[in-house]
């Protein structure tokens, strides 16, 4: 009796979980419910475990609605039907058309209408009319049992009780924009939406048991018959499974020889053993979809990075999917594949940004839109967007809001009525789904057409997306490709090319071996000349590669493992730092782990050591070992078979004489370590593309830095990384109307600012008049510009500031002077071909005075900082300040110190305190790296960009230096100025840092 059930995934309207929803029927005793979201299908597949864990029979549907209007309600029979639905709901949300008043002829559904939107008589056979229990009294003219299997009890339920409908109408608002007092009422639902139980459902329809019965009939006819645990991606590659098997042996023997030479047992073996698994699993389709994408991405000249757990299979790099050596570096194929995992391995396949959808489109067009879709997931309300969403329901002033959100620890909120609402809904919101959303990177790619198992839409990026989330997808069987996008192979591809452009060298970037034994790369890493390059250039990395010495590809490996949240949360890269300091100290626990772990100090750093250490010290098959791995980090739902493992490591143990109380702390330490471990596969993959990214910094710097520039960066803002490129002794000009493109240049020493980076700059705009230059030649003054151009006042007033027409010889005023004169005497006009050009007049100018840091004024207003040094327009006495390079003379000493800020890291305390590490810049344009613990982070807060003087002791930890702030001021560019007037704070005065 319950056809037209909604949950939370009626996004911004239904208040059900779907876990909720179906215990509340187990409570009730009900044997059968129907799941009918608003325009999604989102949870079906989690409603139908639930489901079929509770022992309730799972109807699959869908409630159409075009916007807040009820149009109908859908039910499938069966699969073919639920198949029906979604491409009838991929259709509308594709095609942005409304629902039709009436419901086209689907396969294998039922369709219910509301009570009186269509004549009875009217109805086809699968169409029925549905009454509310609050509807019977407009069946007192009707004969009903005439029209009894027409008729069907339709009791919505979209919340659980009175609270949850406050909530509901709170969501209603939401969605709308609106003051909840301004809800219309017709975008809010009834107030008799909540559940009914079937006692009361029955009584209300005692008199007509003929609808009851046929309600009952209707939910008797829809079955969804389906299996989880299944493979449901796309299973052949070629023809058959022999086939397919037969295409990766060559491949794979073909591609040993490229990597080993034709001759490597080692090699042979190893892919032998592979190659059985795969096709134990039926995954060779899987292999050879992930290298016929790999093969096009090679064939367009695409740069892209194999990593992820497949990076530990021999098979992977043989079919240059991936980079990384699996038998160098001691990789086990069980942490990728073994016989007792039954999920396909998992592959990220990471391009540049650049050619990230080129890649995509090619897998739309080879593996059809009938049987791919983008993996979705569904973004939740955050807390800083409850309280504001709320605010605006509520009816706070925009103020009061940034003021409620303006400390970015804790949301503060007072007593007032209002507030106190904000906080009870927003509790009851946390976790809620807000909306629809597209998975980084996940690809689907199905057997059967993608809509039997979702329905999808058509996000901005115009690729076809599931309504089905990562974990739903997995559960049914349907298991993505990880197609990513990074800006650090965007970096490394343009390098590439502006190298050959500047300088005529063409570069082999996947000599990566070569790089990492370059004594002047290794001093790079050694000293930390990192940024710029993927994965090495964040403060933190940065000090832990400084602490390790690190100048070689193990140590490199070892620190992108060990510099993870988890991994470091838990001790681990503290321990790492004190053994790697103090080797000849470190206690193992037995002579098998320091055979094992000798390379680590002693410390587990990789998934594959937990792995290593089950097999060889507890004797535990492979497969085994990564299940007991899984297990650990909380990825493996087997208990029994887990409980089982457990006891043959102990019983292993004993038999092969380990001390029980020794093989109870290896037990420990795998369990404390596995659920924060990292595949050694992924950190060498990341290894491999830092020696990339530093070797063209080593060896060409300029044109790296340009190349880090056009793809926006790295973990820094852009500012940074042009004020490394002023490092490398490049000239760096303003943008040029003659010299400059959208992206920023470099030719010969010569760099131009693009105009992406101007503020106010109009990109169509700014496009039409660079094609007009490529057409018809350099612009050869402000008059000629605006003759061809035709530019607004506003564009042009940019260009003038940003330094566009430096070229003309005139001042910036003068520039303004006569634009304002030429836009005034020369209305614009249709921009048409002239035959003949007239000479630029000769004004007449009065002298205009100008100062030296107007210039970067304009940059900082139009770019978002100067080109110049900011610390050349800092108008203070800078001769007295302590620099970051001689913070090791003073250790322990209390110093002043100028920095300009470039990031924070803001983190919490052990009592949930905040504090947060500093990184700036000195006059020399050398680091400094600060900690502000919890009291001076109270007293002195910063306060966006800027410079700050800073006050504080200078430790030391491993050869990396800090200086312990506590007191701290911000300064303006014209400090000095200031001081003029008396304005000093504290110690931080001038004198002071005298």
């Amino acid at each position: 009796m319950y056809l037209n059930c909604k949950t939370w995934f009626s996004l911004r309207y239904g208040t059900i979980r779907t876990d909720e929803l179906v215990e509340l029927a187990k409570d009730f005793g009900i044997t059968s419910l129907a799941l009918t979201n608003i325009n999604a299908t989102t949870d079906a597949w989690m409603f139908v475990q639930e489901c079929q864990q509770q022992g309730i029979k799972p109807i699959l549907g869908l409630e159409c609605r075009n916007g807040a209007a009820f149009k109908y309600v859908l039910l499938a029979k069966n699969m073919e039907g639920w198949l029906s639905i979604n491409r009838f709901l991929s259709q509308h949300l594709q095609t942005e058309t409304p629902f039709p008043d009436a419901a086209p002829r689907l396969p294998h559904t039922f369709v219910i209408y509301a009570w009186g939107a269509r004549p009875l008589p009217s109805l086809a056979p699968h169409e029925l009319a549905g009454i509310r229990p609050r509807e019977m009294n407009k069946l007192f003219r009707t004969d009903t049992k005439k029209y009894a299997d027409k008729l069907v009890i339709l009791q919505p339920l979209t919340f659980q009780n009175e609270e949850s409908q406050r909530l509901h109408r709170v969501l209603r608002a939401v969605d709308n924009n609106l003051l909840i007092s301004q809800l219309p009422a017709e975008d809010v639902a009834g107030t008799d939406e909540c559940f009914m139980s079937p006692y009361q459902l029955l009584e209300t329809f005692k008199e007509l048991p003929h609808i009851v019965h046929n309600t009952l009939q209707v939910m008797e006819q829809c079955h969804i018959d389906f299996a989880f645990g299944q493979h449901l991606n796309k299973k052949r590659f070629t023809g058959s499974r022999g086939e397919d098997r037969q295409l990766l042996r060559e491949k794979a023997f073909e591609g040993m020889a490229y990597r080993y030479g034709p001759d490597n047992e080692e090699a042979k073996a190893r892919i032998e053993k592979e190659l059985a698994i795969i096709d134990l699993h039926d995954f060779n389709a899987y292999f050879l979809i992930t290298w016929d994408i790999i093969r096009y991405a090679q064939h367009r000249g695409f740069f892209h990075v194999g990593r992820g757990s497949g990076a530990n299979s021999i098979i992977a790099y043989c079919l240059q999917i991936t980079n990384v050596d699996p038998i160098a570096l001691d990789l086990y194929f069980e942490r990728f594949l073994n016989p007792h995992r039954s999920s396909p391995p998992d592959f990220d396949i990471d391009f540049s940004w650049r050619d990230r959808d080129e890649i995509t489109k090619y897998i739309f067009r080879q593996y059809t839109s009938e049987h791919t879709a983008l993996l979705g997931t569904v973004a939740t309300f955050q807390t800083n967007a409850i309280v504001r969403e709320l605010g605006k329901v509520y009816g706070l002033p925009k103020q009061e809001l940034d003021k409620i959100l303006e400390n970015p620890y804790q949301v503060k909120l007072g007593e007032d009525g209002v507030h106190q609402r904000i906080i009870r809904y927003g509790r009851m919101l946390d976790r809620f789904p807000n909306h629809l959303s597209i998975h980084a990177g996940g690809i689907l790619i199905s057997e059967a057409p993608i809509h039997q198992y979702c329905a999808t839409h058509l996000p901005p990026k115009g690729f076809s997306t599931a309504q089905l989330d990562m974990h739903l997808a997995e559960a049914i069987g349907l298991h993505k490709f990880d197609i990513l996008s990074q800006r650090g192979l965007g970096h490394i591809r343009d390098s590439i090319d502006l190298v050959k452009a500047n300088q005529g060298v063409d570069i082999d970037i996947h000599n990566a071996k070569a790089f990492m034994e370059d004594e002047n790369v290794r001093n790079a890493l050694r000293t930390v000349n990192t940024i710029g390059c993927f994965y090495i250039e964040s403060p933190a990395m940065r000090q832990l590669l400084k602490k390790l010495r690190c100048d070689d590809y193990i140590t490199l490996v070892a620190a992108s493992s060990i510099i993870r949240p988890g991994v470091a949360q838990a001790g681990m890269m503290r321990q790492y730092v004190l053994n790697f300091h103090a080797p000849d100290k470190v206690e193992y626990l037995h002579p098998v782990m320091k055979q094992l772990l000798g390379e680590t100090y002693g410390v587990m750093v990789y998934q594959e050591d937990v792995i290593k250490v089950a097999h060889h010290y507890a004797d535990l098959d492979l497969a085994d070992a990564d299940t007991l791995r899984r297990a650990m980090a909380g990825k493996y739902r087997g208990q029994n078979h887990f409980e089982k493992i457990q006891t043959l490591f102990f019983d292993n143990c004993a038999k092969l004489g380990r001390p029980r109380a020794v093989s109870e702390e290896v037990w420990r330490q795998i369990a404390s370590f596995a659920n924060f471990s990292f595949s050694k596969a992924h950190s060498a993959s990341f290894a491999v593309e830092s020696y990339q990214s530093l070797y063209l910094k080593t060896y060409f710097p300029k044109e790296f830095m340009v190349a880090v520039i056009n793809n926006f960066g790295g973990f820094y803002n852009r500012e940074l990384y042009f004020r490394e490129l002023a490092r490398t002794g490049a000239q760096i000009f303003p943008p040029c109307m003659n010299n400059s493109q959208y992206y920023t240049t470099i030719s010969g020493n010569d760099v131009f600012v693009g105009f992406i980076h101007v503020e106010k700059l109009e990109q169509a705009w700014i496009e039409r008049v660079l094609a007009e230059r490529a057409a018809s030649g350099p612009y050869t003054s402000l008059e000629n510009f605006t003759e061809r151009t035709d530019p607004n006042p506003g564009q042009l007033e940019t260009l003038i500031r940003i330094g566009a027409f430096n070229f003309t010889g005139y001042s910036k005023k003068e520039l303004l002077w006569k634009s304002s004169a030429l836009l005034k005497n020369d209305p614009p006009e249709e921009l048409k071909p002239r035959l003949f050009r007239e000479p630029s007049k000769d004004w007449e100018l009065p002298h205009l005075a100008y100062h030296r840091h107007e210039d970067a004024f304009d940059e900082i207003e139009l770019l978002g900082f100067p080109l110049c040094s900011p610390f050349e327009v800092l108008q203070h006495d800078q001769q007295h300040y302590i620099m970051g390079a001689d913070f090791e003379k003073h250790l322990g000493e209390t110093v002043t110190a100028l920095g300009y800020l470039v990031t924070l890291k803001h983190v919490y305390t052990a009592k949930r305190e905040p504090m947060c590490f500093g990184t700036f810049l000195d006059r020399d344009g050398n680091w400094m790296d600060t900690v502000h613990f919890p009291d001076s982070l109270r007293k002195y807060p910063f306060m966006k960009s800027g410079f700050y003087i800073l006050e504080g002791k200078v430790t030391e930890e491993f050869g990396v230096y800090t200086l312990d702030v506590f007191r701290m001021r911000k300064i303006g560019f014209f400090e000095d100025k200031v001081k003029e007037t008396g304005t000093t704070m504290g110690s931080l005065s001038l004198a002071a840092a005298r």
